[in-house]
């Protein structure tokens, strides 16, 4: 029933018009698939805004003895600050989700970007020790934002990018979340030094606090003029089919469901949530386990911070870029977990040793394959659930993390208190641990690829 055959669309034009579910393919043979040059400048502005929000997750756990002097709390409240990005995800992911596919890409990226700001700013009315309230409700309304961020990267990628690059866009708008966890490490030891003086302390505080809301406002106005819903053309095949299949056919509630009837999306979901959730914990701890070990180094806690990222980012990169030239999405997600855990033992072994040069090493080490991993978990999901929405994929990946980081960071900070900082990680080898035997067990259907394949042949 080829009767809704599409007419070429003049140059520009939106969207593909099909006629009716019958006619989605032939549609698709009729939709000009083209890339469009805004795409890069879609992908880094998305990386900016996370890389920001991701600053504001970590900015106390990196500096956490300061702010519990400054304060007079807990650690464990100060560990709260950074567990609340894991706790208000939980909850609001199925709405923002749904919402990505109600009102689009541009609607959730201008929502992300006003709330990582909108808290940006609240953070500033809490410069006296006795405002640390205002300070919470500053972080709570950051990680509403992240909760309009963390679902993006594998959906931008995928309506902006051929299918060719994908994978690549992906790592680079995980990179952003990933490059914020870094400068978070990496520039309030240096802003905010650990002076006796609370008035000079709340100046540093405030310098810190007044420059991450200039940013994140500036990065808000260029979403409003750079940011659009999707390009001129479908980027790919397997977007163009997509965007021919009518609205009705489209059931969010539908869309999870199949989701979760998916045994390898399930069990991609609890590896990613078990590898995610212990970097998660470690990041959150670092601070804490680092000035055990070598008292007044900050410095170099939020260095080592730093290393575990930068490697992670540069794993990621090249393992985005394997993806692309191979798809062997299988075998190296099973090797890099293998890795991570290997790296996760070394460090639990070498943190105690007193070297400070070697815990760099092993960090490194790390991180090179644990953050290497995260940007892998979404592009395997997205192959495992086409045609479902990457936005509902990677989500459920999120929540994963975050309830296993929520767990992990709690668990691991009462072991450390009670049995030593070792005892501690090696709570966390013995998940990855378990997480490496499940992901033996997920069988590489690999449906995008096949879309794309078919496709072509057609």
């Amino acid at each position: 029933s080829a009767a809704g055959m599409v007419q070429q669309e003049p140059a520009g034009a939106p969207g593909v018009a099909a006629a009716g579910a019958a006619a989605a393919t032939t549609a698709t043979a009729g939709a000009e698939v083209r890339l469009s040059r805004r795409r890069w400048a879609v992908v880094l502005l998305f990386s900016s805004y996370s890389l920001c929000n991701a600053f504001q997750w970590i900015q106390y756990s990196s500096i956490n003895n300061v702010f519990v002097r400054f304060y007079g709390v807990s650690t464990f409240a100060i560990d709260w600050l950074s567990m609340s990005y894991m706790l208000t995800y939980i909850p609001l992911l199925f709405p923002v989700a749904w919402l990505l596919d109600r009102r689009g890409l541009r609607f959730i990226a201008l929502a992300g970007s006003a709330l990582n700001a909108l808290g940006a700013w609240v953070k500033l009315g809490s410069l006296k020790p006795h405002l640390f309230p205002i300070t919470v409700l500053g972080q709570v309304i950051c990680s509403l934002a992240q909760v309009f961020i963390l679902g993006m990267p594998s959906r931008i990628a995928s309506v902006w990018f051929g299918s060719r690059e994908v994978s690549t866009a992906c790592s680079i708008a995980v990179f952003g979340n990933q490059l914020g966890i870094a400068v978070g490490f990496l520039v309030p030891p240096v802003l905010v030094p650990n002076v006796e003086d609370v008035e000079k302390l709340a100046y540093h505080i405030s310098i810190m606090f007044f420059m991450t809301a200039g940013v994140a406002t500036a990065l808000f106005i260029l979403v409003i003029i750079v940011f659009k819903e999707k390009p001129p053309h479908p980027p790919s095949r397997a977007q163009a089919l997509i965007q021919s299949r009518p609205t009705e056919e489209y059931s969010y509630m539908q869309s999870i469901l199949s989701l979760l009837r998916n045994a390898n999306f399930l069990l991609l979901m609890v590896t990613y949530g078990l590898n995610a959730g212990c970097f998660y914990a470690l990041s959150t701890l670092l601070n804490r386990m680092v000035i055990h070990h070598y008292p007044g180094e900050e410095v170099n806690a939020g260095r080592i911070g730093l290393t575990i990222i930068l490697s992670g980012m540069v794993g990621a990169l090249l393992s985005g870029i394997w993806l692309d030239r191979t798809k062997t999405y299988k075998q190296i997600t099973l090797v890099v977990y293998i890795m991570s855990l290997v790296g996760m033992i070394a460090y639990a072994f070498t943190l105690s040793l007193g070297h400070i040069w070697v815990v760099f090493v092993t960090a490194g080490m790390l991180g090179f394959f644990m953050t290497g991993y995260l940007p892998l978990g979404f592009e395997f999901a997205a192959e495992l659930t086409y045609p479902e929405s990457e936005g509902t994929s990677s989500g459920l990946l999120n929540v994963s993390a975050q309830i296993f980081g929520i767990a992990f960071t709690i668990s691991q900070g009462q072991i450390m208190d009670c049995f030593g900082t070792k005892a501690g990680n090696l709570f966390l080898c013995s998940f990855l641990f378990l997480g490496t035997v499940m992901t033996a067990f997920i069988r590489a259907d690999l449906r995008r690829q096949q879309a794309n394949l078919d496709n072509e042949q057609t």
